[in-house]
């Protein structure tokens, strides 16, 4: 069998009731988290251009369209080993396609969510995404199209064979490079949007009759086309039986995942009793895969460089903690108190943290007042697999975000359709609806 048969294979097989409750339960809160994310993003501006863009396109772009407002969300999940950020993509997918077809079968449902989210994760990894990152490659938008292809095969019940064909169409409409698009809106979330629909558009192929060639990854040519490596032994040796979803991370509030030890370390300081305006530095210290990305300063009208900046992430956590749970990022950034604190900001690329680095995205931060310095470090920050985020923490978030956009009554009851969404026909078809009541025009 080729690689791509192999992950086909699993992909047309892949049922989640074979999954102990303790992974299911766990992708049942990544899904409420899509449609938290789903729900708060569609009201930003620069999703409202996205829908302007894509509104007269066809299925594969509308469906491309919800998957980008997930992941402009900056709150939904992420793999760190792979620096994917899979539900995006595969809950989008799913629900869209279960809402358009009348199909509300929770188990496929669920299954075509794993088949998604595992293959965008296998894929992320098996090019090694936390390394072509900061080479110019978005590893989530280039293995959107796979993921995207195996969650609509997974829904439509293709067969291997199929599924392997619509796999090689996916793989052969990915784009290699992303580049850095700059100006808001930004158009990074157009280029996702249309990943994810390449890989629909993959899946109508197939069951128009299209053929692929799922020997597509056997030899040299991946290497020779895309020009970075692949762990082929990686991407085809996929369990029936275990997920990924114990591996996936929450985020705890909207932010680069980059920046979120730094800003937990930070926080724990200031819950010492350090007064803010007593710091008169600080330095951030991470690894130095990511210790320029967090650098950048955020600038007014750049929604997008308020969750990179560390600086920021911090400033807003000393003196307006709420707003890093604001999705649109609605206030300035001209704030004296945060302006002034950003600037004391720097940020240590530390060859030391690199040991830690894909597996956990750590931060160690000194703050530096007159009475002398504290130091924190964090590993694994809140929301990794080693410190996940519980129901009760995870509802927290979401009312967090959704309370000031719709009030507490109408997020509890997203919260509900989002929390028993995949245990029953009826509860499935809640789910959709809620899903697809985010995008519905005013």
């Amino acid at each position: 069998m080729t690689v791509l048969s192999k992950l086909a294979e699993f992909v047309a097989r892949a049922d989640v009731t074979a999954l102990p409750a303790t992974e299911r339960a766990v992708q049942q809160s990544h899904v409420l988290d899509a449609l938290v994310a789903a729900a708060a993003a569609a009201r930003t501006s620069e999703a409202r251009s996205l829908a302007v863009l894509f509104g007269a396109r066809a299925r594969p772009e509308r469906i491309g369209q919800r998957a980008a407002t997930i992941r402009l969300s900056e709150i939904d999940d992420i793999h760190l080993p792979s620096c994917t950020t899979p539900s995006a993509a595969a809950v989008a997918t799913a629900l869209s396609l279960a809402a358009d077809t009348g199909d509300f079968d929770p188990a496929r449902l669920a299954s075509a969510i794993w088949a998604g989210t595992e293959t965008m994760t296998r894929v992320g990894e098996a090019v090694r995404g936390p390394e072509i990152l900061y080479r110019g490659v978005w590893p989530s938008c280039f293995a959107a199209p796979l993921s995207a292809a195996a969650t609509a095969a997974r829904m439509q019940g293709f067969d291997p064979a199929r599924t392997a064909d619509a796999l090689s169409l996916a793989l052969m409409l990915t784009t290699r490079g992303s580049g850095r698009p700059h100006g808001s809106p930004s158009f990074r979330w157009a280029m996702f949007a249309q990943a994810v629909a390449a890989g629909l558009f993959a899946v109508e192929a197939v069951a128009a009759g299209y053929r692929g060639d799922p020997a597509l990854l056997d030899g040299k040519a991946f290497e020779e086309t895309w020009g970075f490596a692949l762990d082929r032994e990686g991407l085809a040796g996929i369990s029936l039986t275990r997920s990924v979803y114990p591996a996936l991370s929450l985020k705890p509030f909207c932010s680069a995942k980059q920046a979120i030890a730094a800003t937990e370390a930070f926080g724990k300081i200031l819950q010492s009793g350090i007064v803010p305006q007593s710091i008169t530095a600080v330095r951030v210290r991470v690894p130095p895969a990511y210790a320029g990305m967090i650098s950048l300063k955020a600038q007014g009208g750049v929604r997008t460089s308020t969750f990179v900046s560390a600086a920021h992430q911090l400033a807003l956590t000393a003196y307006a903690p709420e707003r890093r749970y604001d999705i649109e990022r609605t206030e300035p950034v001209t704030d004296p108190a945060i302006t002034s604190l950003e600037a004391k900001v720097e940020i240590v690329a530390d060859d030391a943290l690199a040991q830690y680095y894909p597996r956990a995205w750590p931060a160690e931060v000194e703050v530096v007042t007159q009475g002398g310095t504290m130091r924190e470090r964090v590993i694994e920050a809140l929301g990794d697999p080693e410190r996940p985020l519980g129901n009760k923490e995870l509802d927290a978030k979401a009312h967090q975000v959704l309370d000031p956009l719709i009030g507490r009554e109408a997020a509890g009851k997203l919260i509900e359709a989002g929390r028993r969404g995949l245990t029953a026909p009826a509860g499935c078809r809640a789910l959709a609806g809620a899903f697809a009541d985010c995008f519905a025009k005013p």
